[in-house]
C-alpha cells in the first residue's frame, strides 16, 4: 500500500466507533466468523467495532479471531492469558473501548444480532441506562437452553436475582444488553468482576437507581461449541448476591473457602467412623480422614473457590504438595492457638472456634498467595 493510499485510510478511520460490541469468549472458535457476518448485516449502516475478549481458548479461538483482524478493521481481539471470567472479560473489552454506546453479547450465536439495533437506539435516546435482551417478556423466546437442566438453572438464578434487584427486570440472567459509556464508567468502579452474570453486577454495584428498559429477544439453540451454564455458574452466581449483601467487605471467596473447610471437617469425621466401625485404631483412623478431608478440600477449592484460577497439569500436583504442607502447619496452628486460649482459662468451645478461626485464614491467605494466586 503506497504511503497516500495509508494516508487516506488512515483519515477515513479517523476516530473510534459509535459502537462496540463486546464479546467474551471461550472456546468459540468455530463461531467467530458467523458472528463477525452475523453483526456486519444487523449493523449495516452504523458505526461500530466488535472486540472478542479470549480467554486463551485451547481452541484457537484467538487465531480466528487475529485472522479476520487482519482484513476486517471492525474486528479487534484481546487475549487473556492466566485470568479467566466473562464478568471480567466484559469489563476488559468495555475499558478498551471509546465508544458511545457498548453493547455486550455471548459468542456462541444463541443471541439474536437482528434485536442489537433495537438495543442500541432504546439507550441511545436517552430513555434508559441499560437495554436488555430478555427472553421473559412478552414477545421473548427460552427455547434455545439445551434441556429441563438447564431451564431449572436458569429459571433458578432468576428468582434469585429477583429477590435483591431494587428494579424489576424480568430477566435478570441475560447476557445481552447496551448501556451508555457514561453509565458504565460510573458504575465500573464499584463491579465486582466475579462469575458470569455481569448484568446483575452492574444493576446491584451502579450509584445511582438504573433505568431499564427490556426488548424481547430471541435466544436461539447452539450450533458450535459447547455451553457454560452449568451448577457451578450457579453458585458462583451466588456469591456475586452475598459479595453485594456484604458490600464487599467479606470476601466471597474467603466465604467459599471456609464452606470448602467445614465439608472437609464432615469428610473427615465420617471417614474416621467408616474406619472405626471396620475395626482400625485410632492413629490410623485419624491419619486417612484427615488425608481424604485435605484431598477433598484441594479438589472443592481448585474445582469451585478458585475455579477462574484453576490449576491444570503438572501445575496441579505442585500446588498439591504445597496445599498438603499449608494445611499441615494450618492445622498445627489451630492445635496451637487453641491451647493457648484453653490455659488463658477458655472453655473448649471457645478454645477450639479460635483455633478453628486462625487455621482457616491461614490456609486462605496462603493459598491465595502461594497455590492459586492470580496469575
Amino acid at each position: 500500500m503506497s504511503r497516500a493510499n495509508a494516508a487516506v485510510l488512515s483519515e477515513a478511520r479517523a476516530g473510534c466507533p459509535e459502537i462496540t460490541i463486546v464479546v467474551p469468549c471461550y472456546r468459540e472458535a468455530a463461531n467467530v466468523r458467523p458472528l463477525v457476518e452475523a453483526l456486519t448485516l444487523a449493523l449495516a449502516g452504523r458505526s461500530w467495532e466488535v472486540v472478542f475478549v479470549d480467554d486463551n481458548s485451547p481452541d484457537g479461538t484467538i487465531d480466528q479471531i487475529r485472522a479476520i483482524a487482519e482484513v476486517n478493521w471492525r474486528v479487534r481481539g484481546i487475549s487473556r492469558v492466566g485470568r479467566r471470567g466473562l464478568s471480567s472479560a466484559v469489563i476488559e473489552g468495555a475499558l478498551s473501548s471509546s465508544a458511545q454506546i457498548i453493547a455486550v453479547m455471548d459468542g456462541d450465536l444463541q443471541h439474536d444480532e437482528t434485536q442489537l439495533g433495537a438495543l442500541i437506539d432504546a439507550v441511545g435516546d436517552g430513555g434508559c441506562d441499560i437495554a436488555i435482551g430478555s427472553r421473559h417478556v412478552e414477545g421473548g423466546d427460552n427455547s434455545g437452553l439445551a434441556n429441563a437442566w438447564r431451564h431449572a438453572l436458569s429459571d433458578g438464578g432468576i428468582r434469585l436475582a429477583q429477590m435483591m434487584l431494587p428494579v424489576r427486570v424480568g430477566d435478570p440472567m441475560s447476557g445481552f444488553f447496551a448501556l451508555r459509556r457514561e453509565f458504565f464508567d460510573a458504575t465500573a468502579p464499584h463491579l465486582s468482576g466475579q462469575g458470569f452474570k455481569i448484568l446483575m453486577d452492574l444493576i446491584l454495584s451502579a450509584p445511582e437507581p438504573v433505568r431499564v428498559k427490556e426488548i424481547p429477544c430471541m435466544f436461539r439453540p447452539r450450533v458450535a461449541g459447547e455451553s457454560k451454564l452449568d451448577v457451578l455458574v450457579l453458585l458462583q452466581f451466588a456469591g456475586l448476591m452475598l459479595d453485594k449483601l456484604f458490600h464487599g467487605w467479606l470476601p466471597v471467596r474467603f466465604l467459599a473457602f471456609a464452606t470448602v473447610g467445614a465439608i472437609g471437617v464432615t469428610v473427615n469425621i465420617a471417614i474416621m467412623n467408616i474406619m472405626h466401625l471396620a475395626g482400625a485404631d485410632f492413629e490410623a483412623a485419624q491419619a486417612t480422614g484427615t488425608l481424604v478431608a485435605i484431598l477433598t478440600n484441594f479438589w472443592l477449592d481448585n474445582t469451585l473457590t478458585y475455579r477462574d484460577r484453576r490449576l491444570r497439569g503438572a501445575q496441579l500436583y505442585g500446588g498439591l504438595i504445597i496445599f498438603l504442607l499449608v494445611s499441615s502447619l494450618g492445622a498445627w496452628a489451630n492445635i496451637g492457638i487453641a491451647q493457648l486460649f484453653r490455659a488463658d482459662g477458655q472453655g473448649w468451645g471457645n478454645a477450639s472456634a479460635a483455633g478453628a478461626v486462625i487455621g482457616v485464614v491461614w490456609n486462605y491467605a496462603v493459598s491465595s498467595t502461594l497455590i492459586w494466586r492470580p496469575r
